[in-house]
């Protein structure tokens, strides 16, 4: 008899007073009356004038309920020994939040999914996978979640965190209506139940931890966060792993939603490659609020800008968080992580300050063609793929030479690009062929193998009556794009300016680690075709 007694104690939440449940219900159809702008002293004042004498947990729970970032403050002590630090960014990140969170709970069409950028070490995991979901609970207790990160014990370890806060001596104090229920609280899936002002207990919301690859059958989602989907130490690195975070991002998760219209995805991460699951969601054709927030703004470099940019008047002498990411702090991790991984997990912008290897700000922009007559070689380089509708792009450049000694010496007078299937490939370059003309020297990279051998020798045979030749390049990409990019970064190429500009300046500045670099390769194996000088002239 003790036992169960000992036992309906622990698992059951205790049912609140009913005029203690009352006036905090009445101070919830009143919120509209608080001034955003009023001190926690002023509203504790304001509450007791309307509603009477209530204990003083009472009313801070009340506001902890209302504001995440009020939680935060509350019960930051549960998940760390340090004191809470705040900064203008925590409130900001709770405040979208909480617009997302509260569409859900009306049931409201979701208006957009969001996507947050910000430096490791801001808090960010606990805010969202921790912190947000025993928030959301306390004001809409039906509500399930699915939790996920880039490894099971991270996501599990996220999952815990909120465990251990509801757990917590203080929680159960303010919350006593709500808890885990017994029995369904294992590892990676917990549930909640929770009792209304009559004592009567009902069955809440669940919680769903799974990783990247990891299993979802079965599981649906009022709320789908994601922290961190990607290693920062793999996402460089390898396009397998980043594939297949993308393909769980945009194809997995997105199937196991309660309710298609509704579930928002809520996705926080530091930017790590184009091709990230941030850079790949932010390509499709959905709508997305996307919140960047770099560590600190450089004058004179757009790429460091926040989003929106209106947040840049909050950041102090250029820094997001003093306290948290100082200078030293900065100049620590620029250190630690190299330019790339700087300008991707500090700056929210995967390329090193300024650009890769290629400064794309001394690429000279021509408005129009110089005159064929000023030109002493003409190349047009192919780089081929065969994939129509997906993979990598076939790209051609044509780059002309200029005669004497000019500035810029080499100018690129057009970029085709697609994605055709081999026979559709072959038909435009021979278009090309056409349209450029004779004088030009045709150039067909040729791949390793006997496939690649057989590809180039059918491009020859199409451009039958044209100056053409197959190139074997040796080498890694970027090996070869070096000579080219030391004549891009002292002003010496030039490009006229057409429809294919903003993305071949994107390529460039994405380079080596850009999604796509058939462009540059393209270009790179046309300048190295002019810049060898040939015994006897030219071709």
């Amino acid at each position: 008899m003790r036992r169960q007694a000992a036992k309906r104690k622990r698992g059951r939440p205790r049912k609140p007073k009913a005029s203690e449940a009352g006036r905090i219900a009445a101070a919830e159809a009143r919120r509209s009356k608080y001034k955003t702008d009023m001190t926690v002293d002023e509203k504790v004042k304001l509450i007791h004038t309307q509603y009477g004498k209530l204990p003083k947990h009472a009313v801070k729970a009340e506001l902890a309920r209302r504001s995440l970032h009020r939680f935060i403050k509350e019960f930051w002590h549960v998940l760390s020994g340090d004191p809470f630090a705040d900064n203008w960014h925590i409130k900001y990140i709770c405040d979208e939040i909480e617009q997302v969170f509260w569409r859900v709970k009306l049931r409201k069409d979701k208006l957009y999914d969001l996507v947050i950028n910000v430096p490791p070490g801001t808090t960010k995991s606990t805010i969202v996978a921790k912190m947000f979901p025993v928030w959301a609970w306390l004001n809409d207790p039906v509500i399930s979640f699915i939790t996920g990160s880039y490894s099971s014990p991270l996501a599990l370890e996220h999952s815990d965190a909120s465990r251990d806060i509801m757990g917590c001596e203080q929680f159960k104090e303010w919350y006593p209506w709500i808890a885990i229920k017994p029995g369904q609280d294992t590892k990676s899936k917990y549930q909640n139940h929770w009792a209304d002002a009559q004592g009567r207990l009902h069955n809440g919301g669940k919680r769903f931890t799974t990783s990247v690859g990891g299993t979802v059958t079965g599981m649906h989602g009022h709320i789908i966060i994601i922290d961190d989907p990607i290693n920062p130490l793999d996402a460089e690195m390898s396009e397998s792993l980043r594939k297949e975070a993308n393909v769980w991002v945009d194809r997995t998760l997105s199937s196991r939603k309660s309710i298609k219209q509704v579930t928002p995805i809520i996705m926080i991460m530091q930017r790590l490659h184009q091709d990230d699951p941030t850079g790949h969601y932010l390509g499709m054709d959905i709508p997305v609020k996307h919140i960047k927030l770099p560590g600190e703004i450089r004058a004179g470099d757009k790429n460091t800008m926040p989003n929106p940019p209106e947040l840049a008047e909050f950041y102090v002498n250029g820094l997001l968080d003093p306290d948290r990411l100082g200078r030293v702090t900065l100049d620590d991790m620029l250190t630690q992580l190299g330019q790339f991984g700087y300008a991707g997990q500090v700056d929210q912008h995967p390329i090193p300050p300024g650009g890769g290897m290629f400064k794309t700000q001394q690429l000279r922009i021509l408005s129009e063609t110089p005159e064929r007559g000023q030109t002493s070689r003409r190349v047009m380089y192919w780089d081929k793929a065969a994939t129509p509708g997906g993979g990598d792009y076939t790209v051609g450049v044509l780059m002309w030479e200029m005669k004497g000694k000019v500035s810029p010496k080499y100018i690129i007078i057009k970029i085709v690009r697609g994605q055709w299937d081999s026979h559709e490939r072959e038909r435009r370059i021979k278009e090309e062929a056409n349209i450029c003309g004779r004088d030009v020297q045709y150039i067909v990279e040729q791949e390793p193998g006997s496939g690649g051998k057989e590809s180039a020798e059918s491009t020859i045979r199409n451009l039958a009556g044209f100056k053409v030749k197959a190139d074997r390049p040796t080498g890694d990409k970027q090996l070869r794009s070096d000579v080219f990019s030391v004549q891009v970064n002292n002003g010496n190429v030039g490009i006229v300016n057409g429809p294919w500009l903003e993305l071949y300046k994107e390529e460039m500045e994405f380079f080596p680690l850009g999604k796509y670099d058939d462009q540059v390769d393209a270009s790179a194996g046309a300048f190295n075709q002019l810049a060898v000088t040939k015994k006897g002239g030219a071709w």
